[in-house]
């Protein structure tokens, strides 16, 4: 008997472990929902009047390509199976400009996203976090 209560409270801690040490990336929704937030946020980066500039001029075919480089990014990065091809960020954002004040919109209008896709805290905070840590490599001046 003590042998069968044992094993049973094995396997619930058990469950329970591999519950809590699932990815970022399949807590999110996996890539469906990082391509939906991921597609909003796009189109909030693109009509925004301060932002708008790094995209005003992109031909349909550049914006497309750059919206799956970013699924594959968020992907890659949060656990997922993706595969990212695109170049690392200070290669990507060197040259643009990115002011601290594009960064603080870029940061609203991404919270603004998660909050409208109701994003739990936990993986909320936790892409903040990481989005956070790339300031540097994107901001210039």
């Amino acid at each position: 008997m003590k042998k069968i209560i044992f094993i049973t409270i094995f396997l619930s801690l058990f469950v329970q472990a591999k519950e809590t040490t699932k990815s970022l990336y399949s807590r999110l929704g996996g890539y469906d929902a990082i391509t939906a937030v991921s597609k909003d946020f796009h189109i909030r980066l693109k009509a925004d009047p301060q932002l708008g500039r790094f995209w005003a001029y992109r031909g349909t075919d550049g914006l497309d390509r750059e919206l799956q480089l970013l699924i594959d990014y968020v992907c890659a990065k949060t656990g997922g199976p993706t595969f990212y091809t695109g170049r690392d960020m200070p290669t990507t954002h060197i040259g643009m400009k990115i002011s601290q004040s594009d960064w603080k919109i870029f940061m609203t209008l991404f919270k603004d996203t998660l909050k409208k896709f109701k994003v739990a805290k936990q993986e909320k905070d936790e892409v903040i976090e990481f989005i956070e840590s790339l300031k540097t490599s994107m901001v210039e001046l």
